[in-house]
C-alpha cells in the first residue's frame, strides 16, 4: 500500500534520522528494565528452596485457566469485568506493541504470519481491543478516585494509601492506548485525503474515530501527529516497562510465573525446609522463618505478585473481627521490606529487624489458618505456609503466647491440650446404651474401620454426645468399628499449623504406629482437622472419611433409613468447617445428608457458604487463644444465620459447635435459635426398628 506519511523508519527531525530514537529508546528502556530485574531477583537467589516444577500439564493448564483465563475474577463483578478487559486487552496489545517498536526501525515490518486476512483480523480485533482497555480504564479510575472501595483503603499503621499509584498507570495505559490511536488514526486520514485505501480499521474504534476526526487536518500536521504519538508512545512503553517492578504493579510481569507456580494441593503444610528429612530436623541451626531471606523463593514471589487488592483481607475472618490481621499488608510490608533491603541503588535502607518491626507477633498469632484468603486470592498467593513457617521461628525462639503455653504443655506431657489422663480417652464410651458396642483396638480386638475420636471429642463434655451420637449411627449402619482408646493421642493438627512441629510429628509417629498395629482397613472421624491431618499431614495409614461421606454412603446404600424431620417448621442452615470445605472441597456431602431427611427445609447463607464460608474462629489452637479483637467470629456467623432465616445450624465440625452454640449465648439468641451437629441430627432420625 502506498504510503501517505513518511514512517518513523524513515522520517528526520533537525536533520538527524528518527531511526536513531527509534534504537535508542527501546535499548535504554530495556537496558533499565534488565537492571531493575536483576536487582528484584537478587533476594530470591539468597531464599530457601522450594520444588515447584512437578505435574507440569497441571501447571500449564492452572495456569491458563486461572491467570490467561481470570477465572477467579468475577468473583468481584464489577472489578472482575474491568480486569478481564484490561487484562484480555493488554493481551492482545502486546504484538501491536512489539510491532510498534520494529516498525520504528524497519519501515513496513509485520511479524511472521500477519500478513494478509489473519493482519485483518488482527488488525480489527487489536483495534476493538484497544478500544475496550481505554473504556475499563475510565472505569477503574473512577471507581479508584470517586466510588473508592473499602478493600483499597490503607490505615495509617501500614503506610502510605497507593492510589496514586494505581491511577499512574491506568494513565500510562490511556496513554499508550491513545497514542496507538492517533498512529494509526493519523496514517489512515492522509490516506483519505490522498484518495487512498485506508488501512483496516475496526468501525465505531477508537482508531477510526481518529481517522475520522483528523481527515480534515493539514497533511503537516498529520505528518507531526504521527511521528509525535509513535515517540510518545514509545516513551510511555518503556517507562511503563521499567515502572512496573518498582511497586504493587510488578505483578503484571510476575502474575503468569506465580500462577504457573503455584501450590498444587490443598490442605497441606509446607516441610520445615525442602530437602531435608524428619529424621534429619535435629540437625537444622533454626526452624522457621527468623529473617526475610528464610522465606522460600516462591514465598518472596507471591510477594511481588499481590495485586493489592485488598479481596484476601476483604475476605479473612480475622480481619472482619478486629484482629491485628490483614493478609493483604503481610504481601505488602514484606514487599516493602524487600525493595528497601535489596535497594536499586545504594546500600540496604531498611536495617529493621523482620520479626517484630515487618511483621508482628499478634498479626501472626491472629490467623485461624481457614484459608479464607487464598481461596480468593485471584494469583493463588500462599499465605498459610508463610504464617505457619514465621511461627515455627518464634516457636523455636521461645515465644509463645501465654495463653498457649498451658495447652501446649499438655499436649507434651499428656497427649491432649486438656491435660487429662490417657486412661480417660474413652470414657465418653460408658453412656451408651447396650446394644452399641465400642471396641478398644488392641490384639484381641479387631475391626474393618477405625474410629479416630481426638482430644476434643474425647474430653469435652458436650462433645463427647457427639461422640456418642457417631457410635451409634456408625452401628446403624452395621458398620464393624473401634477405637484407639488410651492408645490415641492428639491427631497434631492444630500443632503443627501453630508451628511446633517436633511436638506435631511426635503425635503423629504414635498415632501412626498405633493405627497400623490394628489392622484397619479405613479411619473415620467426624473432626475437620483431624480428617485433614490424617489425609495430608500422615503417611502410612489406611484411607480416612470424614463421617459425612461415610453417612452419604450408608444412606444411598439404604444402610441408613430416615425417618421425618422432627420439627417441620425449622429452617436449617449448614455451616460449612473451614478445614472440610475450602482445604478438602467437601460441601456436598453434608448437604446430601441433610436434604436426605424427608420434610427438612434448608437454607443457605447466600453469599457466606461453601468457600465463602465465615470461618468460626477455632481453626490453630484458637479455642484456648486470647486474640485482641472487636467481635467474636462466632457471633458473627450466628447472625448471617439469623439473616438467612434459620432456626438451627448444622455443622460438621467439633471445633465449629463449641463456638457456635457459646456465640448463640452470647448474642442473646437462646430459645430463638439452636445449633447441632451433623452426626447428632442424623441419629435422632436413624429409623432403628427392622
Amino acid at each position: 500500500m502506498e504510503a501517505a506519511l513518511i514512517s518513523p523508519a524513515k522520517a528526520t527531525v533537525l536533520g538527524i534520522p528518527t531511526v536513531i530514537f527509534s534504537l535508542l529508546i527501546p535499548l535504554v528502556g530495556i537496558g533499565i528494565f534488565t537492571y531493575i530485574i536483576a536487582l528484584r531477583l537478587k533476594p530470591l537467589v539468597k531464599a530457601s528452596p522450594d520444588p515447584r516444577l512437578d505435574r507440569l500439564p497441571d501447571r500449564f493448564l492452572k495456569m491458563l485457566k486461572y491467570a490467561v483465563g481470570q477465572y477467579r475474577h468475577p468473583r468481584y463483578k464489577d472489578a472482575g469485568i474491568i480486569h478481564i478487559l484490561l487484562f484480555s486487552g493488554f493481551m492482545i496489545l502486546s504484538l501491536r506493541s512489539t510491532t510498534l517498536v520494529l516498525l520504528g526501525i524497519s519501515d513496513g515490518y509485520l511479524l511472521p504470519g500477519m500478513e494478509g486476512i489473519l493482519g485483518n483480523i488482527y488488525a480489527i480485533l487489536k483495534d476493538f481491543a484497544g478500544t475496550f482497555v481505554l473504556a475499563a480504564c475510565l472505569a477503574a479510575m473512577y471507581r479508584r478516585i470517586i466510588v473508592k472501595p473499602e478493600r483499597y483503603a490503607v490505615p495509617a499503621k501500614y503506610g502510605k494509601d497507593h492510589t496514586w499509584e494505581a491511577v499512574l498507570v491506568l494513565m500510562l495505559i490511556i496513554g499508550l492506548v491513545t497514542c496507538d490511536m492517533v498512529f494509526e488514526g493519523s496514517l489512515a486520514a492522509a490516506q483519505i485525503q490522498n484518495g487512498l485505501e485506508p488501512e483496516i480499521m475496526g468501525p465505531m474504534t477508537g482508531t477510526w474515530l481518529a481517522a475520522h476526526t483528523l481527515r480534515f487536518v493539514p497533511v503537516d500536521i498529520l505528518q507531526n501527529l504521527h511521528l509525535g504519538a509513535y515517540f510518545s508512545h514509545e516513551l510511555i512503553f518503556f517507562f511503563f516497562l521499567c515502572f512496573l517492578p518498582l511497586g504493587k504493579h510488578f505483578h503484571v510481569i510476575t502474575s503468569l510465573p506465580n500462577v504457573f507456580l503455584m501450590k498444587l494441593g490443598k490442605g497441606t503444610i509446607k516441610p520445615v525446609q525442602w530437602g531435608v528429612y524428619d529424621d534429619r530436623l535435629d540437625e537444622l541451626e533454626s526452624f522457621g522463618v527468623k529473617k526475610f531471606e528464610d522465606f522460600t523463593w516462591k514465598h518472596m514471589l507471591d510477594f511481588y505478585s499481590c495485586a493489592d487488592c485488598g479481596r484476601c483481607s476483604d475476605n479473612c475472618p480475622a480481619n472482619a473481627v478486629g484482629r491485628p490481621l490483614s493478609p493483604r499488608f503481610i504481601s505488602i510490608k514484606c514487599r516493602d521490606y524487600s525493595f528497601k533491603s535489596y535497594p536499586l541503588k545504594g546500600n540496604s535502607a531498611d536495617g529493621r529487624s523482620f520479626i517484630g518491626n515487618v511483621l508482628e507477633e499478634d498479626e501472626v498469632w491472629s490467623c485461624t489458618t481457614c484459608g479464607a484468603c487464598e481461596e480468593e486470592c485471584p494469583l493463588f498467593i500462599e499465605y498459610i505456609d508463610k504464617i505457619v513457617d514465621v511461627r515455627r521461628g518464634l516457636v523455636d525462639d521461645g515465644i509463645v503466647p501465654q495463653s498457649l503455653q498451658k495447652p501446649l504443655n499438655a499436649l507434651e506431657k499428656r497427649g491432649n491440650p486438656y491435660g487429662k489422663m490417657e486412661k480417660k480417652r474413652a470414657d465418653w464410651t460408658k453412656d451408651l446404651p447396650e446394644d452399641v458396642t465400642v471396641k478398644i483396638l488392641k490384639k484381641k480386638e479387631t475391626a474393618d474401620t477405625l474410629y479416630f475420636v481426638d482430644s476434643i471429642t474425647s474430653y469435652d463434655d458436650r462433645i463427647q454426645e457427639i461422640g456418642r451420637a457417631t457410635a451409634r449411627v456408625l452401628t446403624a449402619a452395621g458398620i464393624d468399628f473401634g477405637i484407639l482408646g488410651p492408645a490415641e493421642r492428639d491427631s497434631g493438627h492444630e500443632v503443627r499449623r501453630f508451628g511446633e512441629e517436633m511436638l506435631f510429628q511426635d503425635l503423629r509417629d504414635r498415632n501412626t504406629d498405633a493405627i497400623v498395629k490394628t489392622g484397619v482397613d479405613h479411619i473415620v472421624t467426624g473432626d475437620p482437622h483431624t480428617f485433614n491431618a490424617l489425609k495430608h499431614d500422615y503417611n502410612d495409614v489406611p484411607p480416612v472419611a470424614h463421617i459425612s461421606q461415610t453417612l452419604t454412603r450408608c444412606i444411598k446404600s439404604g444402610k441408613l433409613r430416615l425417618k421425618p424431620v422432627e420439627d417441620p417448621s425449622k429452617i436449617y442452615t449448614y455451616h460449612d468447617p473451614c478445614y472440610l470445605g475450602r482445604h478438602n472441597n467437601l460441601y456436598d456431602d453434608p448437604r446430601a445428608v441433610i436434604d436426605a431427611i424427608p420434610g427438612i427445609h434448608r437454607v443457605e447463607m447466600a453469599a457466606n457458604c461453601r468457600d465463602r464460608s465465615f470461618c468460626c474462629g477455632g481453626g490453630g489452637l484458637m479455642l484456648f487463644y486470647e486474640p485482641i479483637e472487636e467481635k467474636r467470629m462466632g457471633q458473627v456467623r450466628v447472625e448471617m444465620a439469623k439473616d438467612a432465616g434459620a432456626d438451627v445450624i448444622v455443622t460438621a465440625c467439633p471445633f465449629c459447635m463449641v463456638n457456635i452454640e457459646d456465640a448463640i449465648k452470647t448474642s442473646g439468641l437462646e430459645g430463638e435459635m439452636t445449633a447441632t451437629d451433623l452426626v447428632e441430627l442424623i441419629d435422632r432420625h436413624v429409623i432403628t426398628e427392622s
